[in-house]
């Protein structure tokens, strides 16, 4: 390739909407342009890239007997009708209609396809196991598309299938992906951590991601110095025992005026009611959250979380827990249908089972008017202060069990740093991570469904069992680039560079120009991959620039040194310079290169 001729222009300014390096230097060095929000086009230098970690996704996947397919993007609604999905994924589907007013839609992920495909061509338990994959283009229409590649409208993803007879065959399928995973990651040279995680929209027994450690990841996960690592969302809290109340009072309700906030409702209950053994905290409150949950087909619902005053609610584990559901603001319309709650100074005893039924409560035996989920914290025999439910009033020893009860439990509290790990390991540390990849045993949710069934050995029709197996691959590429980028620009590994070594021909002397075209064919010759900035009225200053924004792995730079008999080779990852001989310079440049695990000639 050559700088002259290569489809290629850098930019000093970063882009307006850019929030993340990532972003903001695959714009700036030309491998990606927007076409829309969440939407890119991919320039030459970036297909190189994407290229490059496809086929290390490819060579690994095959490895396992893995066999390639591919679907279109454009598929029927009915499979995904049938499978209850053309409803759960809510506005994130992109639907379309054809010239006769048919029903489709771009795939955000492709199940039902597979399932369709192996129940259409496999019939005997003899065809099992199979596992089938694809790198195709996704698309989900993201309410807050951000960071580039990294949350995208339109995304590459390597989704896998593994199809056995029973569960030991798919732990056995589970497991071949999992390590696939692991050398993919390896081979490129990104550091991540396995978690486990929730199904969410997938569904099936169990799920694990991987995630890419880093502080502008979208994910947020948790682990112990005991081994314990789980994203945020798969926490399960650790329920303590049920505490004996017969030593508390009957519950009694005090003025609180103008405390509509847990620090207000402290303090003044320590002026009130002050305790004899300790001052009051936010954790001996109970805060009662409202929130509104709107189903797939658009039906609305409020619902109030009980929670220890001192934690807060975490939108994401509150989104796990109640899909396909969606969260939504309450608003003063939702308060108006419900003059029981109080903003402020709401309490159990109006909601769920404590409160009075109305006419449109209902009637399956569950209470009131208002659905009321507690923390795992909130056992019976806890006493609390809460909300009476009356403006400028609090109710105080109201005991979990004995004086309210509540329609079940809900895991939704923030989880916090020095938290007790689930599995007793230890105090968990919190981080955050961008999702590269994610794996579940899915069961048997689709083949059912989809009415994927074989003859097993005794020829009675066997539901198969399945497992689904997801890879970013754009998301791969943006991670890389995260990871490995600094201030001046990209610095590619050599796994995944466009080209290997940068050639920059620095000066008018034809002779530098006629050093670095020789040096280049050399490299060429032996399968180095050459980028040749033969440009010859550009200064050196805006090669340099270019180079250090491009992150080829190395650059050798022909320049006023080869009056010396040196030219110069740079390191772009560490920032190392040498100067030798032109010849030494080659025989270096391919010792580096075979050291980083290239086959050269």
């Amino acid at each position: 390739m050559r700088m002259s001729t290569l489809f290629l222009r850098t930019l000093r300014e970063d882009p307006a909407d850019a929030e993340v390096a990532s972003h903001k230097l695959l714009v700036r060095a030309g491998y990606i342009r927007r076409a829309a929000p969440g939407i890119y086009s991919w320039l030459p230098l970036g297909l190189k890239v994407l290229a490059k970690i496809e086929a290390v996704v490819r060579e690994e996947m095959d490895a396992i007997g893995a066999q390639e397919v591919h679907f279109p993007a454009l598929l029927p609604k009915e499979p995904y009708e049938a499978t209850g999905r053309w409803t759960e994924y809510g506005p994130n589907l992109f639907r379309v209609k054809d010239r006769k007013e048919a029903d489709y839609l771009l795939a955000p992920t492709h199940e039902e396809m597979f399932t369709l495909l192996v129940r259409d061509l496999y019939s005997s338990y003899k065809d099992l196991p199979a596992i089938l994959y694809q790198v195709q283009t996704k698309y989900r229409d993201e309410a807050r598309p951000r960071a580039g590649l990294i949350r995208g409208r339109e995304f590459i993803m390597k989704d896998s299938y593994s199809f056995d007879i029973d569960e030991a065959g798919l732990d056995a399928s589970y497991a071949k992906h999992r390590g696939a995973y692991q050398r993919i990651f390896d081979r490129l040279g990104l550091d991540y951590v396995i978690v486990a995680a929730e199904a969410g929209a997938m569904g099936g027994s169990r799920s694990e991601e991987f995630l890419h450690p880093c502080e502008i990841g979208e994910d947020t996960f948790v682990r112990s110095a005991g081994g314990y690592a789980a994203n945020v969302e798969a926490v399960a809290t650790p329920v303590p025992g049920e505490q004996d109340a017969s030593g508390i009072g009957p519950a009694h309700v005090e003025d609180t005026p103008d405390t509509p906030t847990i620090d207000t409702l402290v303090a003044a209950a320590n002026q009130i009611a002050p305790r004899q053994d300790r001052p009051w905290t936010a954790a001996d409150t109970l805060k009662n959250v409202v929130v509104a949950l709107v189903s797939p087909t658009g039906e609305r619902e409020l619902l109030v979380v009980g929670l220890p005053g001192d934690r807060q609610v975490d939108a994401k584990r509150l989104e796990a827990a109640v899909f396909p559901a969606e969260v939504d603001q309450t608003t003063e319309a939702d308060f108006a249908a419900h003059p029981e709650l109080v903003p402020g100074y709401i309490g159990p005893q109006v909601l769920g089972p404590n409160g009075a039924p109305r006419e449109e409560d209902r009637t399956d035996g569950a209470g009131g008017a208002v659905r009321y989920l507690l923390d795992p914290r909130v056992v019976p025999g806890t006493a609390w202060v809460t909300g009476a439910n009356e403006r400028g009033k609090h109710v105080f020893d109201l005991v979990a069990g004995r004086d309210f009860t509540a329609d079940g439990v809900i895991d939704v509290a923030e989880v916090r740093a020095g938290d007790e790990a689930p599995d007793g390991s230890g105090p968990l540390e919190l981080a955050r991570g961008i999702e590269i990849g994610h794996i579940f045993a899915l069961g048997q949710k689709y083949a059912k469904a989809l009415e994927l069934s074989v003859l097993d050995q005794n020829g009675k029709a066997v539901t198969v069992t399945m497992g689904s197996y997801g890879l970013g691959v754009t998301r791969v590429l943006a991670a890389i680039a995260e990871s490995t980028s600094d201030e001046k620009g990209l610095a590619w590994p050599v796994p995944v560079a466009p080209a290997h070594v940068h050639v920059l021909a620095t000066g008018k002397d034809p002779a530098v120009f006629e050093t670095a075209e020789r040096l280049a064919d050399e490299l060429d010759s032996m399968g180095v991959e050459v980028l040749y900035d033969d440009r010859p009225k550009v200064s050196a200053g805006v090669k340099f620039a270019d180079s250090e924004l491009l992150g080829l792995p190395y650059a050798l730079v022909v320049g006023r040194g080869l009056a010396d008999g040196v030219v110069e080779v740079r390191h772009r990852a560490s920032g190392d310079r040498e100067e030798l001989p032109p010849e030494q310079a080659v025989a270096r440049l391919r010792e580096l290169l075979t050291g980083a695990g290239l086959s050269l000639r």
